[in-house]
């Protein structure tokens, strides 16, 4: 892809500290956005431009809608973004049965659901030789999981193996399925788990310039970043 002027991509989480960098730069480019959000004020309050969608990812549902909101709004859809995600910290024994529910539904079930609801959208992408690609978040903790976060790095190991998987079938339909495992980002995460509290962390890296590597990628048509890409 080595533009994105005219591009249609479904950014999900465009209001969080990464997702809302992510989306800046890709309206910079050019793209032509669908925004998505749990909350249509804060999608308002990025002052990006584009198709603003909400919905709980914890729903079945979901995926479907967002993806017809980005035919609705742009008529194709060339790639999407997940940039959502939970997280929780504390030992294994605590954590409850809701947090590792919400876990595994918004970190690795909702994006198998949101490719899968993409799919023929992407294979008609594809067909017209506009490079789509799936961008995932699995983060460093599928490459080394952590004591005192072990639902939250399972949930995200689970993202990655299927995007391994699933990159491999997607390959033959010419979409690019892309994994990026950043270390731990200034994104504001951290101060809003879902259980326990977050450890002293050391300064992370600027959600600026991950999201710059990230979108970089794209365009380059890299199709996996794991957390050395990150590095220096």
């Amino acid at each position: 892809m080595t533009s994105l002027a005219g591009s249609s991509i479904l950014v999900i989480g465009a209001t969080g500290g990464l997702g809302r960098e992510i989306a800046r730069l890709l309206s910079a480019d050019g793209a032509l956005l669908t925004l998505h959000g749990r909350h249509p004020e804060r999608i308002s309050e990025t002052g990006i431009a584009g198709a603003p969608i909400t919905g709980d990812l914890r729903d079945p549902g979901t995926a479907a809608q967002l993806v017809a909101a980005a035919l609705a709004a742009h008529g194709r859809l060339d790639g999407i973004v997940n940039a959502a995600g939970l997280v929780a910290f504390g030992p294994m024994a605590e954590v409850s049965d809701e947090t590792i529910d919400a876990l595994l539904a918004v970190n690795a079930t909702a994006p198998m659901r949101l490719l899968r609801a993409a799919y023929p959208a992407l294979v008609e992408s594809s067909g017209a030789h506009r490079d789509p690609f799936f961008l995932t978040l699995s983060g460093v903790v599928s490459e080394s999981p952590t004591a005192n976060m072990a639902a939250y790095s399972a949930s995200k190991a689970a993202l990655a193996a299927f995007g391994k998987a699933a990159g491999r079938e997607l390959r033959r339909d010419g979409i690019r399925f892309l994994d990026a495992r950043p270390g731990h980002t200034e994104t504001g995460l951290a101060t809003r788990p879902i259980q326990g509290s977050a450890p002293r962390l050391p300064t992370g890296y600027s959600p600026a310039n991950v999201a710059r590597r990230l979108v970089d990628a794209i365009i380059a048509g890299e199709r996996d970043l794991p957390s050395t890409a990150f590095a220096g």
